[in-house]
């Protein structure tokens, strides 16, 4: 569970990243920049739920072994 928590955080990342890019290239002259930034709302929110589910379940512990 942990690791695929970490792999959507780093897919929110480099979502956020390619969000910068397209501001940057297209300067405003298409949609691309909200589509990646509402990409990574969404897995944001993925990861949020995931969490919460995780620790209600169990499947995700405090860190103690």
């Amino acid at each position: 569970m942990k690791i695929v928590i970490l792999v959507l955080l780093l897919a929110v990342v480099a979502s956020l990243f390619s969000g910068l890019y397209f501001v940057y290239k297209d300067k405003g002259s298409t949609n691309r920049a909200v589509i990646a930034l509402t990409v990574r709302i969404a897995l944001s929110l993925v990861v949020f739920a995931l969490l919460i589910a995780s620790y209600w379940f169990g499947w995700l512990t405090d860190g103690k072994l």
